[in-house]
């Protein structure tokens, strides 16, 4: 094992510790509503995302009730998230697109969901990780930044960030890899101020800025 890959071994097996079992924040009562709520999330709070989606999954669960609200009664329910109108269009024709072309059934490949409006990489990672349990990396700013800080990766782009980590994370991690350097970015190892006299990867990280 190299000593990157040791080290990585040293900071999820801690993170497992902590967390043996970590999820999505996001809540959502079946794979589509997953799968919308993770649109939604682009350039969006988890928290603001939860406070809409309960109203709006109430009367669309399913691909083809969202399709049937239409994108201007989409929009009432969404104004809260950031960038709704856009999402708002994205969802509402994601819909029509499983409806017509897939049978009301999500696509289980990163291909395949890609090619559905308002789904990109990460979006199509996280669904895949999250539903069907696939060990994909999803980077999204709480990841890439981690991920920098810790020197598990020197990249400068999410596609970088996300083949590095694939290379120096020992398999048995990468179930949860993701959601552990999610939320350790979250809620610890924060953009601003980074609450280094709590973190329980304090001694092994070499970022050079810690506080406290």
């Amino acid at each position: 094992m190299s000593v990157k890959k040791s080290r990585a071994n040293d900071i999820f097996r801690r993170l497992a510790a902590a967390n043996p079992d970590p999820v999505t924040e996001l809540v959502a009562p079946n794979p589509f509503c997953l799968l919308v709520a993770i649109v939604l999330s682009a350039q969006a709070t988890d928290v603001s995302v939860n406070k809409a989606t309960p109203a709006l999954f109430a009367v669309a669960d399913t691909p083809e009730k969202m399709a049937a609200l239409g994108v201007e009664k989409l929009k009432a329910y969404i104004r809260t998230i950031g960038l709704f109108n856009t999402k708002a269009k994205n969802i509402i024709a994601l819909s029509h697109r499983l409806v017509g072309d897939y049978g009301g059934e999500i696509p289980v490949t990163r291909e395949a969901l890609e090619t559905l409006p308002g789904v990109g990489r990460k979006t199509a990672n996280v669904w895949l990780n999250c539903v069907k349990g696939e060990p994909t990396i999803a980077v999204d700013t709480h990841v890439f930044r981690v991920a920098g800080r810790l020197e598990l990766v020197k990249a400068k782009t999410p596609l970088e960030c996300e083949r590095q980590l694939e290379k120096v994370i020992p398999e048995s991690w990468k179930r949860h890899a993701h959601h552990w350097l999610i939320l350790h970015g979250r809620y610890v190892c924060k953009a601003r101020k980074p609450d280094c006299p709590n973190c329980i990867l304090r001694d092994i990280c070499p970022y050079p800025e810690k506080t406290g």
